[in-house]
């Protein structure tokens, strides 16, 4: 899908879908509408406020009514988007009509489509920030994974250009500067569904390491895979005592963009890459561990935003580390009561083997302080608490600097791919005690997800570090079950503003 932006007069474009977003209010019959909505009413003798003007359009955000042959229109097609109430008009009202439109266009068999969606104003959000989310919504919309299916499931989509409109020229002044940004996110969000999508046994920490090198060749990343006798030189007993129930051997995956500077400290993400968990010797219960595949989003993230970073050649210096391994039962499984050494000389006895993230994960950390970064994130699938905690809309935020919590909130804000800090106060700490190591894996039931952040800043005491509890936010259940990619939009947009690189 390839995206354009162009100011234009709607009743003259010619294209396969003009879409025009409308606002109700009770007040007003026909609704109220925007610019472009208003011209192109203007040029049909009013028949787009007479078709509103009978109901047949609720205007609810999200609603939709797709037009043919419209007179003085020179679209074939006009599919009216329904913004809800004027004075209702916000972020969320804007996304669900974007979701509407992309949901019909994809009914519609046009090839091409106009959208003039970008020009509603939405707060204080400036016209790019529509660019952004419009793009996002309409790959979201369009994304499908039917790869491993033998019989594809049919659909009359055929739409392969999408121009943004305005109907002024000054509200897209900026917007041609977002649209790289946009789709190349939107390429890292694809990559991170796509991989998180992808079943255990193909999706392995092998595989992983395998689609680095490509990223690698094909954006001229560095790259450099740690094998397993490589983490038992270093010392990495905290990673290689997840692996030891696995035949398939670990990877530690170090991915460079060097598009910045080269006197300028790189940033770090480090992606947990659990290709799949099922718990170790403290097994899961049965009911839905399939979703284990997506224990590793983080690495998927971390994949999506290099692929976004390189794709649209910012001016960055960005390096993800990806620890990478299977956790499964095994007759050389690590046990509970087990202690092991980590790379940071730290010792760890295992309460649990189900806690086996922060277990690959401090490692991973440790192995960063090498790189000497300007600020480190690790993201990472980590406690359902987290998802008890938040549900499924916000991810959850850990930070030893508050400076960068507020980077990474305000980065959420900006992307709606939205995070909330949660405590790390050192009062947590004493639930991680142990009497036989320095500490325990686990600090029990009460704030698990503060009681593993806690865990892993025993590791991050030289670093700027943030911790992303994604576990609620990487993947939906149920009928629509499947990776969200999430949050690469929120790491693209950290990454872009704290380095300055942000065009808006």
């Amino acid at each position: 899908m390839k995206f354009s932006t162009k100011a234009l007069s709607p009743e003259r474009v010619k294209t396969g879908c003009l879409v025009l977003g409308v606002l109700r209010d009770a007040k007003r019959a026909g609704g109220v509408f925007g610019d472009a909505a208003r011209i192109a009413d203007r040029a049909s003798s009013g028949a787009l406020r007479a078709v509103i003007a009978h109901g047949d359009l609720s205007c609810k955000p999200g609603s939709t009514l797709l037009l043919r042959d419209i007179p003085g229109i020179a679209a074939e097609r006009v599919l009216l988007v329904g913004l809800g109430e004027p004075a209702d008009l916000n972020e969320t009202a804007y996304r669900e009509a974007v979701r509407g439109a992309a949901n019909a266009l994809k009914d519609t068999g046009a090839r091409d489509a106009t959208i003039f969606l970008a020009e509603t104003k939405i707060g204080k959000r400036p016209a790019t920030w529509n660019i952004r989310q419009l793009v996002l919504g309409l790959r979201d919309a369009f994304y499908r994974f039917d790869e491993l299916k033998t019989q594809k499931k049919s659909s009359p989509s055929v739409l392969g250009a999408v121009t943004i409109a305005f109907a002024e020229a000054s509200g897209m002044l900026r917007a041609a500067k977002v649209l790289d940004e946009a789709a190349a996110t939107a390429d890292g969000v694809d990559l991170a569904r796509t991989l998180g999508n992808l079943p255990s046994n193909i999706c392995t920490p092998g595989y992983l390491a395998d689609e680095a090198r490509k990223l690698a060749r094909q954006y001229r990343l560095g790259i450099e895979v740690l094998e397993r006798r490589d983490m038992e030189k270093l010392g990495m007993g905290a990673l290689l005592s997840v692996t030891k129930g696995s035949h398939l051997p670990p990877k530690l995956i170090v991915l460079r963009y060097s598009g910045g500077s080269k006197g300028r400290a790189p940033m770090v993400l480090v992606g947990k890459g659990i290709t799949f968990d099922t718990g170790g010797i403290s097994l899961k219960p049965g009911a839905e561990m399939d979703e284990m595949k997506f224990d590793m989003s983080g690495a998927a993230s971390v994949f999506g935003a290099l692929r976004a970073l390189a794709g649209m050649r910012a001016p960055v210096n960005v390096i993800g580390v990806i620890p990478a391994c299977e956790n499964m039962p095994g007759g050389a499984a690590s046990k509970p009561g087990d202690v092991v050494t980590t790379l940071s000389g730290q010792t760890v006895e295992i309460l649990n083997t189900d806690a086996e993230g922060r277990l690959i994960l401090c490692d991973a950390l440790t192995y960063v302080e090498r790189f000497k970064p300007e600020v480190t994130v690790d993201i990472a699938t980590l406690t359902g608490a987290c998802v008890i905690a938040l549900g499924h809309v916000a991810s959850g935020l850990f930070a030893n600097d508050q400076k960068l919590a507020d980077e990474i909130i305000a980065a959420g804000d900006d992307s709606w791919d939205r995070a909330w800090q949660m405590p790390l106060w050192e009062d947590y700490q004493e639930q991680l005690r142990s009497n036989f190591a320095d500490m325990a894996n686990i600090g029990g039931r009460p704030a698990g997800s503060v009681t593993a952040a806690c865990y892993l800043s025993r590791f991050t005491k030289k670093l700027r570090w943030a911790h992303l509890d994604i576990a609620g936010t990487a993947w939906k259940s149920g009928r629509d079950k499947g990776s969200t990619g999430r949050p690469v939009p929120l790491l693209v947009r950290f990454v872009l503003r704290h380095t300055g690189a942000a065009k808006d």
